[in-house]
């Protein structure tokens, strides 16, 4: 239960501090931190959980990242359902939260996004189906080789969670415009729940491309790295 309370707390932080950053402050008016600062924001909640809870339940924050380590042969199946309940648990409690926080503004309005992933007229980009599909995929599935080769035994120790969070940066500085970066069945149903409607016709995108992505990348780490884990 430590464990997979690690991962619902865990989960709980990504997506207030992430989703909080792009609903409260990437566009506040004249100091907002912009994209920039929101995928500052996803990377230092993975850094910073990876620290506080790595040693717990091994921060996975994501139904993706999990069943990517199972494929991986680093996680045990018996434990994929739990954690990933946790996780989306989690990440709907934090969507609660934001929720209660922005509605306190006056002129707060759901159907702005909240954060939310979308393609086509949802995309804040524009961008179609096939393209936030491919876009989903391929990023999670670096996710995965990053997360699965900073954590390989013969990789240099305790520099994990700076690798994983700067991984997690540098991924939605690519996919914002796209998606509005998902890479995490978690935190888009922590956001989606609320918005009703359009995102959640659109979610099953953001939970099947970052778990076909997911597996992939657990694929090519094993063909690629370290097998002795």
């Amino acid at each position: 239960m430590k464990k997979y309370g690690a991962e619902f707390f865990g989960t709980f932080w990504l997506v207030l501090g992430g989703c909080g950053s792009a609903v409260l402050a990437a566009a506040f008016p004249d100091v907002g931190i912009g994209l920039l600062g929101v995928s500052l924001a996803f990377g230092l909640t993975v850094l910073t959980m990876a620290f506080a809870i790595g040693h717990i339940s091994g921060c996975h924050l994501n139904p993706a990242v999990s069943l990517g380590l199972w494929a991986g042969g680093r996680f045990p199946a018996k434990e994929l359902l739990p954690y990933i309940v946790a996780q989306v648990l989690g990440g709907i409690v934090a969507g609660g939260v934001l929720y209660l926080i922005a509605s306190g503004k006056a002129g707060f309005d759901l159907s702005a996004g909240f954060a939310s992933n979308g393609y086509g007229s949802h995309s804040p980009g524009g961008y179609s189906l096939l393209a936030a599909l491919i876009t989903e995929v391929v990023m999670t599935m670096m996710f995965l080789l990053v997360i699965l080769g900073a954590t390989d035994k013969q990789a240099p120790q305790g520099f994990a969670p700076i690798a994983i969070g700067l991984c997690l940066t540098l991924i939605h500085l690519i996919s914002i415009p796209v998606t509005n970066t998902s890479v995490n069945p978690a935190r888009s149903t922590g956001v989606a729940v609320y918005v009703g409607g359009w995102a959640i016709s659109q979610l099953w995108l953001f939970w099947v491309a970052p778990i076909i992505g997911g597996m992939l990348g657990a694929v090519i780490y094993r063909f690629i790295g370290n097998e002795e884990n």
